[in-house]
């Protein structure tokens, strides 16, 4: 699709976390407060088996346990067991409160995270240029931009964290448990070091089948995209059956690869219970057999067992969570990919915004390619005076519409310059170039907003006074007044609820409340019926009075009423001249096209 940086690290978890740590900044109050909340309810969790032992050894003790380790303690007595009651509610009660504020501080630092990464990956999704967007997968972007990073999030809090506060206390208790009995403590080493050898090869493969897992998601996200937003073809066709058996295709793909993960991972899962089972077999066998000997308490054996199971639930965790710490991974990595996409349009260093712009285009032989290497434009140079009106004509294919794009930059071209009233508009501002520009497409765009808000797009500081003159220049106002809440009006997606020639008024009106100096029109009123074409080229005349238009059409109406006509093939130039003149010239292709297209208007679209 695009070329891809080559010095990102190659782990996935590194490059998740690449990609998070920018949003560590203005969280470390936050995650400060969790990790310590998060050690107060370690050290808690250590303390909590410890009023059981003494209840244990007091009450063994009373029943006549007087040898071994138990020898000289004193017996059971009811001060003995509600101290030891109060104390192990105590505990059980700090840590509970403890925890919260961990997940709840960890919960609300993972939260802004997500929220800040989202953002960074939505607006480095609208810097791509339009040769990205046109071979991306739409459906897939929106799965990675809400999908992903939210799989990110909630893994993180429910996942991630919660193993690195078992790492700590199995830190802690292997420490503890060496003081205690290192005989017994062994048997804790062995355990981890059992389960890494089996979870090494099995992590790995989960990953794998994860990445997967998360693009045939992505896949089934982008079919679904593509069938609803041409639902009109699909049902005018009659072609739901052929784009279920695409969609059904995908999903079952998914199913099968989303099955696989889940089974290794179960097998990983049911592998540490295994590990676990045997060393607290072991630990209960030696470590009765040393309470006999008389060298541990029955106390003692059962803080043994506690902090046994306590240390291996990491383990246990571990495996539980690998399939969702993988497919996160997975996310993660898909995130990358997309951050990865190098921006080709942006300001250089020292860029400075344009001043008032009278309109004047110029173009130094320029050469654009088509975005795979393969020429479009070579040496082309053109000069658009200040407030003229130029048309742009020649077969499809042709390249009309990129030398349009050229000026707005949503391309650059590979060699050669373009300038606004002479400056190159690559030493200018995005923002400045594409503020002096007003743009009205074949497809007029409208978002699911109101009527109001889609006008005020083309200036978002305007009153509602100027939203309403601007509607009334591009004779918008009076269908707009009939809608049922008027201007207030919610419309549907890309303004579906309207007709084409409502749609396209109000794109017109949008452009004339930017008041931009040059105005690009592309197939403006192609598709149009008459009546709707009539008042939707009354509007543009409204919009073009005074300013530098370059206009793609075939509409042949407009063509007479350009000052000038560029017809462009082969990726030059081949005629350029008033408009008088060249209808005029029998055997010019625009003479020789107009007295084609008489009888079909746009036959060359």
């Amino acid at each position: 699709m695009s070329r891809r940086r080559t010095d990102r690290p190659r782990s996935g978890v590194r490059r998740t976390l690449a990609i998070a740590r920018p949003y560590l900044r203005g969280q470390y109050g936050l995650l400060a407060v969790g990790l310590l909340t998060m050690f107060v309810e370690v050290g808690l969790r250590i303390l909590e088996p410890w009023p059981i032992k003494f209840v244990i050894d007091a009450v063994s003790v009373s029943l006549g346990a007087t040898g071994g380790a138990a020898a000289g303690q004193a017996g059971a007595s009811m001060t003995l067991l509600l101290s030891c009651g109060a104390m192990l509610l105590g505990i059980v009660g700090l840590r509970a409160v403890a925890q919260y504020f961990s997940t709840v501080a960890f919960a609300l630092a993972g939260s802004r995270i997500a929220t800040r990464l989202r953002s960074r990956v939505f607006q480095h999704m609208q810097s791509l240029t339009l040769r990205y967007h046109s071979q991306a997968k739409q459906g897939d972007n929106v799965q990675r931009l809400v999908g992903d990073v939210g799989r990110l999030q909630e893994v993180a809090v429910s996942a991630g964290l919660p193993l690195v506060g078992n790492i700590v206390t199995l830190v802690v208790l292997a420490v503890v448990m060496s003081i205690m009995d290192p005989l017994l403590a062994l048997v804790v080493l062995l355990a981890a070091v059992a389960y890494a050898v089996i979870s090494r090869f099995g992590a790995r493969r989960i990953v794998v089948v994860a990445r997967h897992s998360r693009r045939s998601e992505g896949a089934i996200a982008h079919s679904a995209a593509e069938t609803f937003g041409a639902i009109r073809v699909v049902q005018a066709y009659g072609l739901e059956e052929q784009r279920g058996r695409i969609f059904e295709k995908g999903n079952e793909q998914a199913l099968g690869q989303g099955v696989a993960a889940r089974r290794l991972a179960a097998g990983l899962e049911r592998g540490t219970d295994v590990i676990v089972g045997v060393a607290l077999a072991v630990v209960l066998v030696i470590g009765g057999w040393r309470v006999v000997e008389g060298a541990l308490t029955p106390g003692d054996l059962v803080i043994f067992t506690t902090y046994l199971k306590l240390a291996l639930r990491p383990l246990k965790d571990l495996a539980k969570h690998t399939g969702r710490i993988a497919r996160a991974t997975a996310s993660g990595e898909r995130v990358a990919d997309l951050l990865d996409e190098p921006v080709d349009i942006a300001d250089r260093p020292g860029a400075r915004a344009l001043g008032a712009v009278d309109g004047e285009i110029r173009f130094d032989a320029v050469d654009v390619d088509d975005g795979h290497g393969r020429p479009l434009f070579r040496d082309l140079s053109l000069h658009i005076p200040a407030g003229s009106s130029v048309c742009v004509l020649g077969p499809s294919g042709a390249g009309k519409s990129t030398l349009t794009g050229l000026i707005t930059r949503t391309a650059d071209p590979v060699r050669g310059t373009i300038s606004i009233d002479g400056v190159d508009i690559r030493d200018a501002t995005i923002a400045s170039v594409r503020g002096s520009v007003a743009v009205v497409l074949q497809e007029a765009v409208l978002f699911a907003a109101t009527v109001r808000e889609n006008i005020r797009l083309g200036r978002v500081d305007a009153t509602d006074d100027e939203v309403e003159e601007a509607a009334r220049r591009a004779l918008a106002d009076e269908f707009i007044r009939a809608l049922p809440d008027g201007y207030d009006t919610e419309l549907g997606e890309r303004g579906a609820t309207l007709s084409g020639g409502q749609r396209q008024r109000i794109a017109i009106a949008r452009a004339l409340l930017r008041d931009a100096p040059i105005v690009l029109l592309d197939e403006a009123t192609t598709g149009l019926d008459p009546e709707s074409k009539a008042r939707v080229a009354d509007s543009i005349a409204t919009l073009t009075a005074g300013r530098t238009t370059i206009a793609v059409t075939h509409d042949p109406s407009a063509i007479r009423s350009a000052d000038r006509i560029l017809w462009v093939e082969d990726g030059r130039i081949v005629e350029d001249g008033a408009t008088d003149a060249l209808l005029a010239e029998e055997d010019s292709r625009v003479s020789r096209w107009m007295r084609s297209a008489a009888p079909v208007e746009g036959s060359i679209a």
